[in-house]
């Protein structure tokens, strides 16, 4: 199995899928690895970067055991067989929910400050990240920029299971992932370095744009 050699070099192969959109794109990558990716997909296409926040929903024994995650407008994408072999109540999620927004809102402050969101309407939008197991919060990150009528939604990673690619695939214009996430592994073990973001190197990057 070939192996990306860090997320800078996920972004640039990702990149080189991507040349045909340069003209009214946007990268909105999530933090905090895929903003490295998503940054070398924008220096390589001269396009503007930002980010989307999504933020997993734990389960109510197991906070660390995503059952879904939520955009920051409360778009929820849900592991309905997960939440309903755990019986989980609607009431708790959407006490979670209520929970991670404020989390997101602090987020985004954190990473941009005060600077208005991006308009999305009638753009082409590249959605972006390091690697999907999941894929919950890709889901709700796309239902939350599909409310903004862009023109076309493209999702670009470098790493995601079939089932999510097929699942993804009807709600979104394009999805374009470099390898497949079959038998399954960690995100990691198809990186040689995978060292955590910090909350410093997203800012960083962000200023930068």
């Amino acid at each position: 199995m070939e192996l990306f050699k860090d997320r800078i070099d996920a972004g640039k192969q990702l990149a080189k899928k991507l040349l045909k959109y340069k003209k009214n794109t946007i990268v909105l990558a999530i933090p905090r690895g895929g903003v490295i990716v998503g940054n070398e997909i924008a220096k390589a296409l001269d396009i503007k970067l930002d980010i989307i926040v999504p933020r997993k929903i734990g389960s109510p024994e197991d906070p660390e055991f995503a059952i879904g995650a939520v955009a920051p407008d409360g778009s929820i994408s849900l592991a309905e067989d997960v939440a309903g072999s755990y019986n989980i109540s609607e009431t708790y999620i959407r006490s979670k929910v209520k929970e991670e927004i404020q989390e997101i809102k602090r987020r985004m402050e954190v990473y941009r400050g005060k600077k208005p969101l991006p308009k999305l309407k009638n753009k082409i939008v590249i959605l972006v990240d390091d690697g999907v197991a999941t894929g919950n919060t890709i889901i709700a990150s796309a239902k939350f920029i599909k409310k903004q009528n862009p023109k076309k939604i493209v999702i670009a990673v470098s790493v995601a299971p079939s089932d999510f690619i097929n699942k993804i695939s009807s709600m979104v214009d394009e999805v374009i992932s470099l390898k497949p996430l079959e038998p399954y592994y960690a995100i990691s073990m198809h990186y040689l370095s995978f060292e955590q973001t910090t909350d410093q190197e997203v800012i960083e990057i962000l200023k930068s744009y």
